[in-house]
């Protein structure tokens, strides 16, 4: 039926839904903001999905009592810790939205994120999977930190971001802050959501996305993420943190995708920097796999096989490798994922 003003009626009707996946993990200091920031946007059609991954905290209360006060959403309260990418799964199969916002609970969305990002989003062909943007980093008081790519004086990017087939970049170098992503859920739900057998989602999505699919850039910071010392990212050079299990995993699926010889010569120099990340963090065994993945691509080379050689040697440098981490390098909050 028109109302009035039938047209723009129409118009608003057909705005797509949004689903935002919210995952909350002993977070109960930020999750009220992180909450808030999903109802202080300015589009309307959002379904939420918030998952409590078994918070030890007072995380699921903050939950619960915001529930009280807010319009409703939907609440999944896991009773064991299923790992982020599962989390983000079970969200996703009851996900109406045409497209689909991964957030966790200490990140806060700008007021108007949503309604540009589906703007961009509407504008695009079907071919693109990703939507992604500039970010703010925040301390643990919400302090204002760096921008995730610098801006000029106007705002803006000052350097080129990658848009379009990101794929050679996504190989190369870490590039994408991952919580200022939309996806498209059907691009999702065809690559079967997040690989549930890893310590982390972003790279193993990136690799699996973008050799299918275009992603584009909007300029703009419509997001906060928040850098924690214990963020997962910090977790790389932790022994047995499972983290660059899952960086070789995601490389073999890579070899297996890869289109042409600069694609391989990507991976390969990827690769080099996780054997001496495998040196670092001590995990020796998966140095000696990751070269024989490298040897598939091309010959390692003498600087490669003497890190090899000292991970065969079981030189235990972590401790060391760490003190310089947390002491000496200026810390950036650079993703466990940036190297």
């Amino acid at each position: 039926m028109k109302g009035p003003h039938g047209a723009h009626d129409m118009t608003n009707l057909e705005k797509p839904l949004v689903t935002v996946i919210l995952t909350a993990y002993n977070q109960e200091k930020y999750t009220e903001e992180a909450l808030t920031s999903v109802f202080y946007q300015t589009y309307p059609y959002i379904q939420l999905i918030v998952i409590d991954n078994a918070s030890k905290d007072n995380t699921l209360g903050v939950i619960e009592s915001f529930k009280g006060k807010a319009p409703a959403f939907q609440v999944i309260r896991n009773r064991h810790n299923v790992g982020l990418c599962r989390a983000f799964n079970q969200g996703l199969t009851i996900a109406q939205g045409k497209y689909v916002i991964d957030l966790s609970g200490d990140d806060v969305m700008i007021a108007d994120r949503i309604e540009k990002q589906v703007e961009a989003f509407e504008a695009l062909s079907e071919d693109y999977a990703v939507v992604f943007t500039n970010a703010r980093y925040i301390g643990k008081a919400g302090q204002q930190l760096h921008y995730h790519y610098e801006t000029d004086n106007k705002g803006k990017a000052a350097c080129q971001v990658p848009s379009g087939d990101v794929y050679k970049n996504i190989l190369e170098r870490y590039f994408i802050c991952t919580p200022t992503m939309m996806m498209r859920t059907a691009a999702l739900q065809l690559l079967g959501g997040y690989d549930e057998t890893l310590a982390f989602e972003d790279f193993d999505f990136w690799v699996r996305s973008s050799v299918r699919f275009k992603y584009f850039y909007l300029d703009e910071i419509l997001t906060k993420k928040r850098v924690l010392k214990t963020s997962l990212s910090t977790g790389v050079y932790k022994k047995g943190s499972g983290m660059l299990q899952s960086y070789y995993a995601v490389c073999n699926k890579a070899y297996d995708l890869n289109r042409d010889q600069k694609e391989f010569d990507l991976l390969a120099a990827r690769i080099r920097t996780f054997i001496r990340k495998c040196l670092y963090a001590q995990e020796f065994e998966l140095a000696v796999r990751f070269r024989r993945l490298l040897n598939y691509i091309e010959n390692p080379g003498l600087q490669t096989e003497l890190i090899v050689l000292m991970c065969r040697l079981h030189l235990p440098v972590n401790f060391a490798y760490r003190f310089y981490i947390e002491n000496l390098k200026k810390l950036t909050p650079q993703e466990g994922f940036a190297f």
